[in-house]
C-alpha cells in the first residue's frame, strides 16, 4: 500500500498522517514507511520524521515495533476481567473471587471513619505501620518507602508514568495479565514478551528483553494469571543475576494473590536493583471493590509516585484505608481468607484432576484460575461449549508475541458445585474429542466440594 504523506516539518507530517487515520483512511495495523524511506520522499531530515511518528505514537495513533516498523494503532479496547455482558450462558471466564469468600466489611467499617482534611499524611500511619512489616518479605533493600494507590493497575500505570517516555519498551510476561497489557498500550508503550513456563518468568527471555533496550519489568511472582505458575527459588535467583547487569531498569513485581497463594514468595528483586517497586492488591482477598493496593519501593521511586499522586487523586480515601486495616488485622478474617485459599486451592486441583482423567492434561498451578492447554483450536472449542450452556474465555487475548501460542482455555470454575463442574469437565472433554478413559491414581473424575 503506498500513503500520499506530505508536510516538510515534523509538525506537518504528523498532523498529515493523524487526519488520515481518523478520517479512516489509514486502517489499524497499517504500515507506514520506513523513516529513512519517508524522509527521502519528503527531502527532509530523518530526525524529522523521528519526531513526526513520535508525536503520534504520544497521541497513542501509532505504535512502534521495533524491527516490526511503526503502524497505526489498534485502538479497540484490550480483553478485560470480569462477567460478560448480557449473556444466558453459564460464565466461567470471568476471573472474579468467591464473593461468598470477601469478609462482610459491615462492622469494620463502622470504626473506620472519621474526617480528615487537607494537609493530614496522605497514608494512615496504622496502615503503613502494619504493611510496612507485610511488604519486607525477601526484599534485600534496608530503605523501604511504602505507597498507596487505587488497586495495583492504578499502581503500574503512575509507576511506569513516573519513569518512562511513550514508546519506551517494556517486559511483560507472554501470556501477560490483561490489565497489565492494557495499562501498557493505553500508556503508549512499547510491550516486549518474556515467555513464561512452569517456573515463570524465562531466563532468556528477559535476557533478550533487555538486550532489546526495555526500560521496565513487570513480574509476577506467583499465581501467575493466567497460567498459575510461581517463580521457583532457582529461577528467581537467576533472574536476579541477569537483572544485576542492568540496576537502572525499573523493576515492578506483582504479587496480586499475595495472601492467597500457596506458593512461597521468590523475589526477582536484588540488593542492587537500584530502581524497584512490589504491589500488593487487596482486590483478590478483599474483594475487587476494595480497590486498593500496597507499593514497597525504593525512595526515588516512591518520590516520583507520589507526585504521580499529587494532581489527580492525591490520596486514596482514609475510610478505605481503615477499613482495609481493619479487616487484614481482625483474626476472624485472617482465617476466613486462609480458607478462601485452601479452597481455591483444593477446587483447582480437583478440576485439573477431572480433566486429566478425561483425558486432558492439566496443572493445577497458583491463583483463582486454571490454564488448560487444548489439543484443538480453542475458537472451535469455545463456540461448541456455547451451545452446550458455558461460556469461557479463550487464551489468545492474553498472548503479546506473534509466534506460536497454542491453544488454552482459561478458566474461572472454583465457584462450581460438584455436578456443574463434572458436566463441565465431560463437555470440555467431549469438544476437544480426547478419551474418556480414566487414569491410574484418579477418582474417575469426581470433583469433590
Amino acid at each position: 500500500m503506498t500513503i500520499d504523506i506530505t508536510g516538510r516539518s515534523a509538525s506537518e507530517i504528523s498532523a498529515d498522517l493523524r487526519t488520515r487515520i481518523e478520517r479512516g483512511e489509514l486502517a489499524p495495523g497499517t504500515l507506514l514507511p520506513p523513516v529513512r524511506t519517508l524522509a527521502t520522499d519528503l527531502g527532509v531530515n530523518r530526525n524529522t520524521v523521528v519526531a513526526a511518528y513520535r508525536q503520534l505514537a504520544q497521541a497513542g495513533l501509532v505504535e512502534a515495533r521495533g524491527r516490526g516498523g511503526t503502524r497505526v494503532a489498534d485502538r479497540a479496547a484490550v480483553a478485560q476481567e470480569g462477567y460478560a455482558p448480557d449473556t444466558v450462558l453459564r460464565d466461567v471466564g470471568t476471573g472474579n473471587p468467591d464473593p461468598a469468600r470477601i469478609p462482610d466489611p459491615t462492622a469494620a467499617l463502622a470504626r473506620s471513619a472519621r474526617p480528615v482534611l487537607y494537609g493530614e499524611p496522605v497514608i494512615d500511619p496504622g496502615l503503613e505501620a502494619w504493611a510496612r512489616g507485610w511488604m519486607t518479605e525477601e526484599l534485600p533493600q534496608d530503605d523501604v518507602r511504602i505507597t498507596v494507590t487505587s488497586g495495583a493497575s492504578d499502581a503500574i500505570e503512575r509507576l511506569l508514568a513516573q519513569a518512562l517516555q511513550r514508546d519506551d519498551a517494556v517486559a511483560l510476561e507472554d501470556p501477560c495479565f490483561l490489565s497489565a497489557l492494557h495499562t501498557v498500550r493505553t500508556g503508549g508503550y512499547r510491550a516486549v514478551p518474556v515467555p513464561v513456563d512452569a517456573e515463570g518468568m524465562t531466563v532468556d527471555g528477559l535476557r533478550a528483553a533487555l538486550a532489546a533496550g526495555v526500560r521496565a519489568v513487570v513480574c509476577t511472582p506467583r499465581a501467575h494469571n493466567p497460567t498459575g505458575a510461581s517463580l521457583s527459588a532457582e529461577r528467581a535467583a537467576q533472574l536476579r543475576a541477569v537483572l544485576t547487569a542492568h540496576p537502572y531498569v525499573l523493576v515492578i513485581e506483582d504479587d496480586h494473590f499475595s495472601l492467597l497463594s500457596r506458593a512461597p514468595l521468590h523475589s526477582v528483586i536484588g540488593p542492587s536493583q537500584r530502581r524497584w517497586a512490589r504491589i500488593r492488591s487487596m482486590s483478590k482477598f478483599l474483594g475487587p471493590d476494595t480497590c486498593l493496593a500496597v507499593t514497597a519501593s525504593d525512595p526515588d521511586t516512591a518520590d516520583g509516585l507520589g507526585v504521580r499522586l499529587t494532581p489527580g487523586t492525591t490520596w486514596v480515601s482514609h475510610i478505605l484505608q481503615r477499613l482495609t486495616l481493619a479487616l487484614v488485622t481482625d483474626d476472624e478474617v485472617r482465617a476466613g481468607i486462609e480458607k478462601a485459599a485452601e479452597h481455591y486451592a483444593r477446587r483447582n486441583a480437583a478440576f485439573a484432576e477431572a480433566l486429566t482423567a478425561r483425558g486432558l492434561a492439566v496443572r493445577p498451578g497458583d491463583g483463582l484460575n486454571l490454564w488448560v492447554p487444548l489439543p484443538v483450536p480453542a475458537a472451535g472449542v469455545r463456540e461448541d461449549l456455547m451451545h452446550r450452556g458455558w461460556l469461557v474465555r479463550e487464551g489468545d487475548p492474553f498472548f503479546l508475541g506473534e509466534g506460536e501460542r497454542g491453544s488454552f482455555l482459561r478458566l474461572t470454575v472454583h465457584d462450581l458445585d460438584e455436578d456443574a463442574a463434572r458436566t463441565l469437565a465431560d463437555d470440555i472433554a467431549a469438544v476437544a474429542g480426547v478419551s474418556h478413559a480414566r487414569r491410574p491414581g484418579t477418582r474417575g473424575g469426581r470433583i469433590e466440594a
